[in-house]
């Protein structure tokens, strides 16, 4: 990776064909809202064709920000806006695929213990945090995306959204937990990739990602540092040779909102050069 594990990097060639990534959706929230609400009994959206009322804007608002102080995180009022825009043009727009070709996939007793993908040239949307906890780095993070994605950038226009939310990695000095610096990136929806409006947010910077080599493993659940340095842990050993890869950086991949306590998520290690 380059500059401080923003970018992927890999020494391949882009893929000549692709395959997409299953999506949960973004806003798979476990807590009902209520019979009259715009999430289901399992936190999952569900189609509505009338636009939100008012007091909509601010009951996700309440929600998101209820949620939130568990992670120790404040979820301020400028953030209502956004919020409503990813719900809404959730319902109604398929979300963009971060695009693979799967080269291998290791099994056993027909579960899948890891797959091995090659990730093209793409351009990311990246926010470098550095918050006490690993857990508001990732909030905080997105919340600045989802900005940039609803409306704050150059076009003034929805961007369109895109998973996984990727967030960058590191070991620390001792290797037995996580440096506080991390990056979260959002991919540029594909009609974007040529001319990415750019964020009026100082702090998100446009990067463009070499084509790379990922290994990879599905987990669920809340993502915070424990979690995180089980499932390096986890995969190492399911690796045949876990020295071809990187030591100290990792993506964690999001599929869901890191709000959500039921999350699908997935650890890469990233082959090396």
């Amino acid at each position: 990776m380059q500059r401080e594990g923003c970018r992927m990097s890999g020494g391949v060639q882009e893929p000549a064909t692709t395959g997409m990534i299953t999506l949960d959706d973004l806003d798979n929230m476990t807590d009902d809202l209520g019979s009259d609400s715009a999430y289901n009994s399992n936190g999952s959206i569900e189609e509505e064709t009338e636009p939100m009322e008012d007091g909509e804007q601010d009951r996700l608002l309440n929600y998101w920000q209820t949620v939130a102080r568990g992670h120790q995180v404040d979820v301020p009022n400028d953030m209502a806006e956004p919020i409503q825009q990813l719900t809404r043009n959730g319902r109604t727009e398929e979300r963009q695929k971060v695009p693979f070709l799967l080269l291998s996939c290791k099994e056993k007793c027909g579960e899948i213990l890891y797959e091995k993908r090659q990730y093209g040239k793409a351009k990311w949307a990246c926010v470098k945090m550095q918050e006490e906890r690993y857990e508001q780095s990732i909030c905080l993070g997105f919340m600045k995306l989802m900005r940039y994605i609803c409306e704050q950038n150059s076009t003034g226009s929805y961007l369109g959204m895109s998973i996984p939310i990727l967030t960058t990695i590191h070991r620390d000095e001792t290797h037995t937990g996580l440096s506080r610096s991390v990056t979260v990136a959002y991919y540029i929806p594909s009609h974007l990739q040529a001319d990415p409006p750019q964020p009026t947010d100082a702090e998100i910077v446009i990067e463009e990602w070499p084509p790379t080599v990922v290994f990879t493993r599905e987990f669920s659940g809340v993502t915070n540092e424990e979690s995180i340095m089980r499932e390096i842990s986890l995969l190492a050993e399911l690796l045949d040779s876990p020295d071809l890869c990187l030591q100290d950086t990792f993506i964690v991949a999001g599929y869901t909102n890191p709000a959500a306590a039921n999350r699908r998520n997935e650890i890469w290690f990233l082959q090396r050069l």
